[in-house]
């Protein structure tokens, strides 16, 4: 079983998202917790391999227990962001704190069920590879693409890095905003070119659309919206 902690400030929504996870096979929620030292000291004490992670905490941030988590050798969970943030400030630093996925509240059950398959599907991969034995790049390939969701991009774009632009545009989107290729650039740490075509590369299969922001001058806008 893989053992997950959820934390967030308020008591019923971490009852409903506990029952979230306790209907996914193969997962069990081994705590919760309300505050981010809370979280910390129930880490450290009950080892889970996943944490759900509010941002929105009364006395530390979601951020900066994320980076508390990354620091400790005692205990390194994985983590899933849940959270009601859409800047794109937070998205980008659950990602540079090494977040899995950045979900916005409020979400379905299936939208949580798919994150945690994925999850589900490394830590079943990492546990039928040999501890003593080196790694083998098809291995690493086979892990690293279990991490990606939806239509593999075609050559020459990462699915890791494709994981993150969805990421943000789905942040982005599922408060009824749209982000540019300029805007997910300086989210992602991409080049401008290199943003674009990933996020050309989600309406060229139907997972995203794009429309065009008339300014006063100059070309138009390109604007990005998930599906």
């Amino acid at each position: 079983m893989i053992r997950v902690l959820v934390v967030d400030d308020d008591f019923m929504v971490a009852k409903v998202h506990s029952g979230y996870v306790s209907r996914v096979e193969g997962f069990e929620v081994v705590g919760t917790a309300h505050t981010g030292a809370d979280a910390v000291v129930a880490v450290d004490e009950l080892r889970p391999d996943l944490v759900l992670l509010d941002i929105y905490l009364p006395d530390l941030d979601g951020l900066s227990v994320l980076r508390q988590l990354r620091g400790r050798p005692s205990a390194d969970p994985d983590v899933i962001v849940i959270t009601a943030a859409r800047d794109l400030d937070t998205v980008r630093g659950a990602i540079h704190g090494g977040a899995l996925h950045y979900l916005i509240k409020p979400f379905s059950y299936e939208a949580l069920r798919e994150r945690l398959e994925s999850f589900r599907s490394v830590h079943r991969a990492l546990a039928d590879l040999p501890s003593d034995a080196p790694t083998a790049q098809q291995d690493v390939d086979r892990l690293f693409g279990t991490r990606t969701r939806g239509v593999t991009p075609p050559k020459g774009l990462s699915p890791e890095t494709s994981r993150i632009v969805e990421d943000i545009l789905r942040a982005r989107s599922a408060g009824g905003g749209d982000v540019s290729a300029a805007e997910c650039a300086e989210a992602t740490e991409l080049s401008r070119v290199s943003a674009r075509k990933y996020l050309e590369h989600f309406v060229e299969t139907g997972r995203a659309e794009v429309h065009l922001r008339y300014g006063g001058t100059g070309r138009p806008e390109r604007r990005y919206h998930w599906l």
